[in-house]
């Protein structure tokens, strides 16, 4: 009687162990409009509900631009002051692993990209 019971035991117990290592994911959130991270979009983050495990996902021409993770001082200001995360793929995902308030901005040599709108606050909960 015990060896019958033993091999459905062993499932279930198989079965909370495969759901227990199962891992979940954030949503990914495109950055900016529909051709991506560009100018005139540093309001794209206010109606967001971004979580901790989301990706934030930065779509530009490498070229020409980039994204740089800064102080809210730097974000209003349009600057890089401090040494800051600079992402230059093109194609950047960033995974957000704490709550918080967080600041994006294009800076590629000078504040002018920022300063024409290509940069977002954003909340996370």
């Amino acid at each position: 009687m015990a060896r019958g019971t033993m091999v459905p035991t062993l499932l279930v117990l198989l079965l909370a162990i495969f759901c227990a290592a199962t891992v979940v994911h954030g949503k990914e959130w495109n950055v900016g409009r529909q051709d991506g991270w560009f100018f005139s979009i540093s309001n794209w983050g206010d109606d967001k509900p971004i979580k901790v495990g989301d990706v934030l996902v930065f779509k530009y021409k490498a070229i020409a631009h980039n994204v740089v993770q800064v102080s809210e001082e730097d974000y209003n200001a349009c600057t890089a002051s401090r040494p800051s995360p600079t992402y230059r793929s093109g194609n950047d995902h960033i995974k957000v692993t704490s709550s918080g308030r967080f600041f994006f901005i294009c800076y590629v040599k000078t504040p002018l990209h920022c300063e024409n709108g290509m940069k977002i606050a954003i909340t996370v909960q």
